[in-house]
């Protein structure tokens, strides 16, 4: 009988299951054995077959002119075998090829993209799991799985799979099967796109033509002939700059309120920074003409930021860089600084970095997307990109030696992926992703206006996650219920000071009036670990994570957390104030910040100043501590909430951060859903509203299962509102709650594949 090696059924105790070494270590030992090298595939798609008990295991190899041609199969008809021949993005196998990632589907033969080749004889078979075979970035091939049964591929076999396919990807690309010539770029281009990985920044597809973002000013004059005149100079251009920056802030389709304008804003204080100047006119004054002077300031300071460790500070150096370049495109006479487009199409701006300001230099109606070497999602450039909708993937390795002015490219910001010099095929493909994906937020768009009810008359009530303002016009446009959590600290982060209790009430004041009556969930500020401040100071701390963060930090500097509160009673006049404390990891942390609440409040009164109608003070549940002390909390908060990022990580002991673990476990585990039930339990005995707002809540499968472990509030990015809600409309709690009651006790790591299949044996819209 054959051996699995998924986790699907358990073994008996007679047999011994494959692990993914073992049937890695055959394929390789297949691989460097005798043979010519398509009996090699053959022995190789027969190991695999039967260690996925699978009827069809193929190997398909990539040939000239972006075909991919059938060379070993077991299962289906050995006529087909170098007969069969799909062009890439042709048929479920040329879609793996052309979006150059691991896809698994439970009844390919409903898919709008299967297409039927009667010599394979493959319309009998229900499921399908393939990935590329890859080498330097490339698709080489595609290694497809094939089962009779509608079948739920788990992760792991997907993840064995791409590791055999590794070991296969060194014969496809050794020119034994076909000449190398073959594999090489042809006129320039390649076979396929070079996929390049990279961390998406801001979801969305963009298809255009690469444009280098890439600017040097030449320096010929350096010794300053007359230093008054020079300093004349540098005054002229600060002025000239500063205009051209007011410009920006005027342009209309930036001239909302919103985050990215706040950040153009301080990037402009940044510019008037009396400091800054003034070392610019001292390296005057020691001979260098303006235009030198700020180059060797600009240097220093390069120099010394690029010793911080700390990602958001090292950001900053971007900003300084875009105003050094702008400065200097004033005193030097320059038009500007951004390269010229071509003249018709979509652009797609390729960037080591950039400042804010300097995405505003291109014509925004043509740009595409943007593509940075560096970059995080707390870069200003990419909160600027965020407001103009604009596709952004970052950290793309060496992307400047890659791409050329004039390539054509994909950026496909929602898997962190870019795609350069795609063939014809590729471009449909992705253009009809384009189409269905808008066709998808039409359905979600009729949805706006039913509530959240499931089918036996269950509400669910959906919230959204924010912290910029640029993100509260989507509680409207989605019809969510409020904010279930504001996130307090960002707008902290783009400032070089502590903003004070009139620059924080006026933020707060904005935020509750574009909610327009909704409830919104104010956190205290949960800085530290990767979001210190740089003037609260960087504790260099070995493991940030569970170091000195959140109310750790507010407690420590009760001013600032009491500048804080001041600022939320003072914003909250008249209405609902709802407030929710950090990172608590006992009760005594809660009461201790509940006392420094309590005296704001009480010097508000004292003062006759305006007062909250209502105040209600929660917490969130991110320390596992912290449930050991659930009924003593249970007595004195409002409400609670769920962080599911921090919880998770903690009770596994897994760093989300580090890429070797942090898809250790599964947040659909029977540990973590039966821990939430029996939270959702004893909040709901003791009257308290129970509700969770990690990452969780976003996806419609993970939402399911929250509900059916007892939660009835969620939070989550706005552009997950559309699609839970269309999940909820189709749930039936009461079949699932009843279903999950008989999981909680399950050995197994995940309860996703089980809880996938009751979603499509329900009708549930996962």
């Amino acid at each position: 009988m054959a051996k699995s090696w998924t986790m699907n059924q358990p073994p008996s105790q007679s047999q011994t299951i494959p692990t993914p070494r073992r049937l890695l270590a055959r394929v390789r030992d297949v691989m460097a054995g005798s043979g010519n090298p398509e009996e090699r595939l053959n022995e190789t798609v027969a190991i695999i077959a039967a260690d996925a008990v699978a009827e069809v295991c193929s190997i398909y190899v990539l040939r000239a002119g972006e075909v991919l041609e059938l060379f070993a199969t077991e299962g289906l008809s050995p006529d087909a075998v170098h007969n069969t021949r799909l062009r890439v993005g042709e048929g479920l196998i040329g879609l793996i090829a052309a979006q150059a990632r691991p896809m698994a589907f439970d009844d390919a033969p409903s898919h709008p993209d299967f297409v039927f080749r009667e010599e394979t004889g493959e319309e009998k078979y229900q499921s399908l799991m393939g990935v590329p075979i890859m080498r330097g970035g490339r698709v080489i091939g595609v290694i497809a799985v094939q089962n009779k049964t509608s079948r739920q591929y788990t992760e792991e076999e997907i993840e064995t799979l791409q590791t055999v396919a590794m070991v296969v990807a060194e014969l496809v690309s050794s020119g034994d099967l076909i000449a190398r010539n073959e594999q090489l770029p042809a006129d320039g281009n390649a076979l396929l796109p070079l996929r390049i990985a990279g961390v998406g920044l801001n979801s969305g597809i963009g298809i255009g033509t690469a444009v280098s973002h890439h600017h040097e000013f030449h320096i010929t004059n350096l010794v300053a002939d007359d230093i008054e005149a020079e300093q004349e100079r540098l005054r002229q251009a600060v002025k000239e700059m500063h205009g051209a920056l007011d410009d920006l802030l005027d342009s209309t389709d930036i001239n909302g309120a919103g985050e990215h304008r706040d950040i153009l804003e301080s990037y402009r204080m940044i510019a008037e920074d009396a400091g800054w100047f003034s070392r610019i006119d001292e390296a005057i004054t020691t001979g260098l003409t303006a235009e030198a002077a700020v180059q060797k300031v600009q240097n220093e300071i390069r120099a010394r930021m690029s010793q911080i460790t700390d990602p958001y500070l090292r950001e900053r150096i971007h900003d300084l860089d875009d105003l050094a370049g702008r400065l200097l495109q004033h005193l030097l006479g320059e038009s500007t600084m951004a390269p010229d487009f071509p003249e018709t199409g979509t652009v797609i701006l390729i960037a080591r970095n950039m400042g804010p300001a300097q995405l505003l230099d291109y014509d925004r109606s043509r740009l595409g997307g943007l593509v940075l070497e560096e970059g995080s999602a707390t870069a200003h450039v990419t909160i600027v990109a965020r407001a103009l909708d604009i596709p952004v993937v970052g950290q793309v390795r060496d992307v400047l030696d890659k791409i050329e002015t004039g390539d054509p490219v994909i950026v496909d910001g929602r898997n962190g992926q870019v795609f350069l010099r795609p063939g014809e095929e590729v471009q449909q493909r992705f253009q009809a992703s384009l189409k269905n994906r808008e066709k998808q937020l039409a359905s979600y768009a009729q949805l706006r206006d039913l509530p959240a009810v499931t089918t036996d008359g269950v509400d669910i009530g959906l919230f959204i996650n924010a912290g910029l303002l640029i993100d509260l016009p989507h509680i409207h446009e989605t019809a969510a219920d409020g904010v279930g959590l504001y996130r307090t600290e960002v707008p902290f982060m783009v400032r070089s000071d502590f903003p004070n209790v009139d620059d924080q009430t006026a933020l707060y004041t904005k935020v509750i009036e574009q909610a327009d009556g909704k409830p919104v969930t104010f956190r205290t500020l949960d800085i530290g670990g990767d979001k210190m401040l740089s003037y609260v100071g960087d504790s260099n701390e070995e493991n940030p994570a569970m170091g000195w963060r959140a109310i750790r930090v507010s407690l420590d500097r009760p001013i600032m957390l009491r500048q804080q509160l001041r600022a939320l009673i003072r914003a909250m006049a008249g209405r609902e104030l709802r407030v929710m404390f950090p990172m608590i990891a006992e009760v005594y942390e809660f009461q201790q910040a509940r006392k420094l609440l309590d005296k704001e409040l009480e010097r508000a009164k004292e003062r006759e100043e305006a007062f909250p109608d209502v105040v209600k003070v929660g917490v969130m549940i991110e320390v596992p501590s912290l449930l050991l002390q659930l009924p003593q909390l249970l007595n004195r908060v409002d409400f609670i909430s769920l962080g599911s990022n921090d919880l998770c990580q903690f009770l596994f002991a897994a760093d989300r951060g580090n890429p070797q673990i942090s898809e250790r476990y599964d947040p659909l585990s029977p540990a973590i859903l039966s821990l939430f039930s029996s939270l959702a339990r004893q909040c709901d005995e003791a009257g308290v509203p129970f509700s969770l707002c990690g990452e969780m809540a976003a996806s419609p499968l993970d939402a399911m299962a929250l509900i059916g472990a007892g939660l009835r509030n969620l939070s989550m990015a706005p552009n997950a509102i559309g699609p839970v809600k269309a999940m909820v409309r189709s749930l039936s709690v009461e079949d699932l709650t009843g279903y999950m009651q008989t999981l909680y006790a399950s050995p197994k790591h995940s309860l996703r594949g089980i809880l996938h299949a009751f979603a499509k044996d329900h009708g549930v819209a996962v």
